[in-house]
């Protein structure tokens, strides 16, 4: 398949240029040769570049890729290495950021619903195109401890836990990345628990005070299932050998 028509599809499955997004979404380098072997992670890092090299791969897909908004335009450094991996070896970078977040069912936080074993009721506001949040509920309550321990096998780290009281956890939000910043926003919602994948200052004082329990899962570990789900949705769809390479990261 032509890289074109590879980004086409899914931009179109992704609605990726209705967002307003922090970098491009879609093609962000055009390599020369069709695409065949598709390898995805969560950044177009070098080491992501160099195994997607290695297993001579057409294409590399992203959740975060390049060309942000506010970063020098000049080509240089650690930007242009990972431009000349790609260039010199005919490798397609695909990036979908904000809409690999909001996906119904490929996304990330309906990912991690699956990888938690969630029941979505529901979405929140985060003042995008489409809500990036999910609402929803484990099948029995659970102690805080029970559901931080949860999050901590299915994702592989242990979360920075904030108690928000002693109650049990039956109505959840969440949304990947750092998405910290809508916990005032949640609080409204009426839910037990808020999980994102970073935590600031204030997020200790808003859940402590408004009762909410929070979890910080990590910016990496809870957008791992986008980049991967995408990836095996067009292998599937176009027959494409697919490797998902997760370069690991403490953040």
């Amino acid at each position: 398949m032509e890289p074109e028509n590879l980004a086409a599809y899914a931009d179109r499955l992704l609605d990726a240029q209705a967002f307003q997004d922090y970098a491009p979404n879609g093609m962000q380098v055009r390599g020369r040769r069709p695409v065949r072997r598709l390898v995805s992670g969560v950044t177009a890092c070098q080491a992501l570049l160099d195994e997607a090299m290695r297993l001579d791969a057409d294409a590399v897909l992203v959740h975060h890729g390049y060309f942000w908004k506010g970063e020098s335009p000049c080509i240089n450094g650690m930007k242009a290495e990972r431009l000349r991996t790609l260039l010199t070896n005919d490798m397609s970078l695909f990036a979908y950021h904000l809409p690999l977040d909001a996906h119904a069912e490929l996304g990330n936080n309906a990912c991690l619903a699956g990888d938690l074993d969630l029941t979505v009721t529901g979405t929140f506001e985060t003042g995008t195109y489409r809500p990036l949040g999910m609402l929803g509920a484990p099948r029995e309550p659970l102690p805080l401890d029970a559901f931080a321990e949860r999050v901590a096998a299915a994702l592989g780290r242990q979360p920075t836990v904030v108690a928000g009281g002693d109650h049990p956890v039956r109505r959840v939000a969440w949304c990947s990345g750092g998405a910290q910043g809508f916990i005032d926003h949640v609080a409204t919602l009426g839910v037990d628990l808020y999980f994102s994948g970073e935590i600031s200052e204030p997020t200790v004082h808003t859940a402590r005070e408004c009762g909410l329990h929070y979890l910080a899962a990590g910016h990496h570990a809870t957008e791992r299932g986008g980049a991967r789900a995408l990836g095996e949705h067009l292998a599937a769809r176009f027959d494409l050998e697919h490797h998902f390479i997760d370069i690991d990261s403490p953040a």
